[in-house]
């Protein structure tokens, strides 16, 4: 079953952003190849919208975030950004409330109780860079490159810096911030910023591929899972041990862990009910 939903900016502009159901599997397709799918106010909206419709429908039990056109994602709209340079206040308000509502779309992804999964066909950078970080999983081509270039035009890439230091070591991401030169797909998954490099065109494939392997386990358990890795992740040694063990002892009053281990101990295929 398909369905598409698509908004223009503009009578002349194509739509910013599709929804295919493949499966169970959302594919959310930046729709801007002209811009180099640049994260406009719209698409932001629009993105944050599909997520958490994603979210609250239960045929869905994964989501891929793709691009169309040669790049993933430039960043933020600068165009746009400038163009509020002659408000009386020189754009603050607009600057704030265009980063506010990005980091509201970012921590909706991770907030979300199913896994998204990147799938990256050309350069990521910026807040580009920052959607890949903040997806739970990425695929990406070889011909991909990643970069934090703002430095570059004076502009630090402080929100990319956030979902990029809890990816990537620290001295990588001090590079990639400080000189703003681009990693190419391989050094990506080395410093653990994506999972996995495959040949150019077979990138969307591989997604779905991985997307669909993930949406076969129980979708309860993924959901306490995803909520309990990032939260464990933003405490001290102790605490998460004690969070994990409330974590852990929760999910095996479950009914999916007491079929799913029966089903390991009686050597066959468990039925989920996600529950």
């Amino acid at each position: 079953m398909t369905a598409t939903t698509a908004r223009a900016e503009t009578s002349e502009q194509p739509p910013i952003l599709l929804r295919q159901t493949q499966g169970s599997v959302a594919v959310l397709t930046l729709n801007r190849p002209n811009a180099r799918n640049c994260l406009s106010e719209q698409l932001i909206t629009d993105l944050h919208r599909a997520i958490d419709a994603a979210g609250q429908d239960p045929a869905v039990r994964a989501v891929v975030i793709a691009a169309n056109g040669p790049a993933f994602s430039s960043g933020h709209d600068l165009k746009e950004l400038t163009a509020h340079r002659g408000d009386a206040d020189r754009g603050r308000a607009y600057f704030a409330h265009t980063m506010n509502i990005c980091s509201a779309m970012m921590q909706a992804i991770v907030h979300l109780p199913k896994p998204v999964v990147a799938c990256v066909q050309g350069i990521a950078t910026a807040a580009g860079c920052q959607l890949v970080a903040t997806c739970d999983l990425a695929v990406a081509s070889d011909k991909a490159s990643f970069a934090t270039p703002g430095v570059d035009i004076g502009l630090f890439c402080s929100t990319p810096m956030v979902a990029l230091t809890r990816n990537v070591p620290r001295k990588q991401a001090m590079e990639m911030l400080l000189t703003g030169e681009p990693v190419t797909a391989m050094a990506a998954r080395q410093i653990g910023l994506i999972n996995r490099v495959v040949a150019a065109g077979t990138e969307r494939d591989a997604a779905l591929d991985l997307a669909r392997k993930v949406a076969l386990k129980s979708a309860y358990t993924v959901k306490l899972g995803k909520t309990a890795f990032y939260r464990q992740a933003e405490m001290n040694l102790a605490d998460a041990y004690r969070y994990a063990a409330e974590v852990m002892t929760e999910n095996m009053m479950a009914r999916d862990a007491e079929e799913g281990i029966g089903a390991f101990i009686e050597k066959r295929d468990p039925t989920w009910e996600d529950r």
